[in-house]
């Protein structure tokens, strides 16, 4: 069913991108419940799974319905367009008790027998405690889940934005909306995104604006919503998540290493998005001076253009380095 969002006359004006770690740790732990999600993660929760068994993720499970309402203030829409995990972890640990504790009943409401379990007593009976002990288990789930992955994250959502930025500079913001993800529709005549995802809901923006968030784990859900006091959010899957977990060395030709070198030849092929040198260096396994020099080479060469973003700079591949990027595999 849809949820639609009604812009009214400023809201164009304060549309905004974000990325959020809090998020993403948050949707982490929904994966681990959710075995449908997790064929797109399998390289991931092979890494992770020692430490996920060390950790005790029933209460947010809890918190986490199969459908409807969770608690907005464990993960509300990013303070900024790169909020640190720290940043948003403190926001949350400042939750009103009366805000959570109402959260909490709305989220407990949506699982028959949830608010009679122990935990769910648990969290009604002490909101404010519960606010510091669920802060408490994101940001031990950050660090042990979700932290050591974050430069390959990070690197693949910035990449999102990047590309969707050019894409409203380009297009508009109708050709945007409707180039984000399938659900998505744009009617003109009454100035409504209407997004296939969740219950039937009508909400007007009133001069809050829209946040646009690209997600890895939530892929491919589109998720929408936040109700007052928090800023309207879509969370919508990232692009390019196909090619995340795989390392680059996994599909380089051999006869393009013998062409360019082995190393050069993976930072080729390791750009199917847009990315910085230490983005890339992470993924490599290099050191950053040594992807900056290779990478201009291949600009150099025709193989790579580079754009400033934000604070880095990013590089991706012409359609000469495509070419060659995803060339025939070999067969001798």
């Amino acid at each position: 069913m849809p949820y639609h969002l009604r812009f009214g006359e400023g809201d164009p004006l304060r549309i905004r991108f974000a990325i959020s770690p809090l998020w993403e740790t948050h949707s982490a732990v929904r994966v681990l419940a959710r075995p449908r999600q997790q064929v797109y993660h399998l390289p991931w929760l092979r890494r992770i799974a020692h430490r996920a068994r060390g950790l005790d993720l029933a209460p947010l499970h809890l918190l986490m319905p199969a459908r409807g309402h969770s608690p907005d203030f464990l993960y509300p829409p990013p303070i900024g367009p790169a909020a640190t995990f720290e940043e948003e972890i403190a926001a949350v640990r400042g939750t009103p008790a009366a805000l959570a504790a109402d959260d909490f009943a709305r989220a407990l409401a949506e699982t028959p027998g949830a608010a009679g379990t122990p935990e769910g007593r648990r969290l009604l009976a002490d909101p404010a405690g519960a606010v510091l002990r669920l802060a408490d288990l994101l940001e031990e789930t950050w660090e042990a889940l979700v932290a050591p992955e974050w430069p390959r994250l990070r690197a693949l959502l910035e990449a999102d934005l990047a590309y969707h930025s050019r894409r409203l500079a380009e297009g508009g913001l109708e050709r945007l909306l409707t180039e984000l993800h399938p659900s998505f529709g744009w009617t003109e005549t009454t100035a409504t995104l209407t997004v296939a995802s969740g219950t039937e809901h009508v909400r007007a923006l009133e001069g809050q604006g829209l946040v646009l968030m690209p997600s890895v784990f939530t892929w491919p859900d589109v998720i929408s919503g936040f109700d007052p006091p928090w800023q309207p959010t879509v969370v919508y899957p990232v692009r390019g998540v196909g090619g995340l977990w795989t390392e680059a060395r996994e599909r380089t030709p051999q006869a393009l290493a013998r062409l360019l070198g082995r190393a050069r030849a993976e930072v080729l092929c390791a750009l199917d998005e847009p990315a910085g040198t230490s983005a890339l260096a992470h993924r490599l396994g290099l050191a950053p001076s040594s992807v900056s020099a290779h990478l201009s080479v291949l600009r150099g060469a025709g193989l790579l253009t580079s754009r400033r973003y934000g604070h880095q700079v990013l590089y991706e591949r012409t359609p000469l380095g495509i070419a060659l990027a995803v060339s025939q595999p070999d067969t001798d």
